[in-house]
């Protein structure tokens, strides 16, 4: 497809389309068209299934601990009492502080920087599987976790760089919502067929899961060094048409366009990251994490405790929950696309938490305990993804958008921290102490997702009213694009 071409019909395309016209510098490039459309496929089936399979693998690594805990890594490097929590301790408050600084870097250098990240936690993975100490798997969760920190940061921000406002929240909960899904169902499947396998040589019981899938890790992260594309201006899967055409659409939802420029990363932009739309989605991320990172890490010892099951058995039966989830998050996702609404998906998934945790308060019962695993790990998936999408779109321009697609789930990584002592030794096998905080947290998400959505109508029907115009005043064009979402103009997304 031309570029001239599109210039000359332009004229007969508006009697017919809804069209937006966004004058760049180079020409006029018409949104609302096939062209657009055709664009929009080629990056679901590009980018996608590429970070949905990049988040799957982190997160198979980072969960893979739970696996291994019930297939005697506990006994085999001596472990006793709360060392399994403190050494999961020691990996989140890594992870959780890396988040911000991985995400500049990402911003700095580009996606290389991601795809390196990828081999590095596989390679951590993999040297897992040689341990012979506790000291010594410290130290690969050490480094797991300074790999692992900015990817799901790093991959927000690359989606945020293609897509627009309206388009992010069904991409986010695509790979963000089904990767973690995929992996827990997947993840149990592969335990339970690697501890099902013949040793390999001095590789036994939980040391084979980390050989695999640190093997399968780093030779895909070896991939992703030329598969990951670079930012809309620079990325070789376009064509001059289509990068035009991909940079307009960025800018159509900015108040003031920039065409792909990304202006200077200064401490005064990144503090502005911390504003009440972020810490309130950081603040509800956190309570979700606290719930849904314990029950990926837990959820093989919390079904162990339901029956007598063999180890396999415990592994297969973590999957079921998982596949549910899929379904759902598919499904809130989109409604929440179409409806462009971000709180709905929100206010339909977490009740479903509140009441699983309600069931594994109230009841000894294996079966409902078990029921409450589908209930609670359906309504959580959703909902970390929406509160991380939904901060995202309220994040302008780059380096602020950048620090906030950290900053969420930085914040929100302290939860995971507080999800290591939710579920210890001495609250098994009700794990009521855990349960309880659960239930307190998640009750505590909905009225917050109600207050966001209080907040933007508003800050935006003051914005509507002329109350933010002098904002604009005595500023330069460069001051004036630096506003990002506090220009008049902007619009915050409910």
């Amino acid at each position: 497809m031309s570029f001239d071409h599109e210039k000359e019909s332009s004229e007969e395309k508006a009697s017919s389309q809804n069209v937006v016209r966004v004058d760049l510098d180079v020409a006029t490039v018409e949104l609302g068209t096939e062209a657009e459309r055709r664009l929009l496929r080629k990056l679901d089936w590009t980018l996608i299934p590429l970070f949905t399979l990049i988040f799957c693998l982190n997160f198979v690594d980072r969960t893979a601990i739970g696996n291994a805990k019930i297939a005697g890594l506990e006994k085999d490097l001596h472990m006793h009492g709360f060392d399994y929590n403190v050494m999961l301790t020691i990996f989140y408050v890594l992870f959780v502080f890396l988040e911000v600084p991985c995400n500049l870097a990402l911003k700095r250098f580009g996606s290389i920087f991601l795809a390196l990240m990828v081999i590095v936690f596989g390679l951590a993975t993999l040297c897992t599987a040689f341990v012979k100490s506790y000291s010594g798997l410290i130290v690969t969760r050490v480094f797991l976790a300074m790999a692992e920190a900015g990817t799901l940061p790093g991959l927000t921000y690359i989606l945020s760089r293609f897509y627009r406002r309206s388009e992010f929240v069904l991409r986010v909960g695509m790979f963000f919502g089904v990767a973690p899904c995929i992996a827990g169902a997947f993840g149990g499947l592969l335990s339970s067929g690697i501890l099902a396998t013949d040793d390999i040589g001095s590789i036994k019981s939980w040391r084979k899961i980390f050989l695999v899938e640190g093997i399968i890790t780093t030779g895909f992260g070896s991939i992703c060094v030329f598969i990951i594309p670079a930012d809309p201006q620079h990325t070789r899967m376009f064509n001059p048409a289509e990068r035009a055409l991909a940079l307009a659409r960025i800018d159509a939802d900015q108040p003031v366009r920039t065409q792909g420029r990304k202006e200077p990363t200064s401490l005064a932009l990144v503090w502005r990251a911390f504003n009440f739309n972020s810490i309130l989605c950081a603040l509800a991320y956190l309570m979700i994490n606290i719930s849904f990172q314990g029950l990926a890490i837990f959820l093989p010892t919390v079904v162990s405790n339901l029956g007598k099951f063999t180890t396999v058995q415990a592994q297969l039966r973590t999957v079921p929950p998982y596949l549910v989830a899929i379904c759902w998050v598919l499904g809130v996702s989109y409604l929440g696309y179409r409806l462009k609404k971000r709180f709905i998906p929100i206010l339909m998934s977490m009740p479903l938490v509140v009441i699983g945790y309600a069931l594994s308060v109230g009841t000894k019962d294996t079966n409902a305990r078990y029921a409450a695993c589908f209930l609670a790990i359906a309504g959580l998936t959703p909902s970390a993804p929406v509160f991380l999408a939904w901060g995202t779109d309220n994040a302008a321009p780059d380096t602020v958008r950048a620090a906030t697609t950290a900053v969420i789930p930085c914040i929100g990584g302290l939860g995971a921290i507080i999800a290591v002592w939710t579920y210890i030794p001495s609250d098994a096998p009700d794990y009521y102490n855990g349960n309880s905080l659960n239930l307190a947290t998640s009750s505590a998400v909905c009225c917050l997702a109600v207050i966001g959505a209080l907040y933007v109508r508003w800050e935006n029907g003051k914005r509507e009213r002329g109350e933010r115009d002098h904002r604009l005043e005595g500023k330069s064009r460069e001051e004036i694009e630096q506003l990002g979402s506090l220009h008049p103009s902007f619009r915050y997304q409910i």
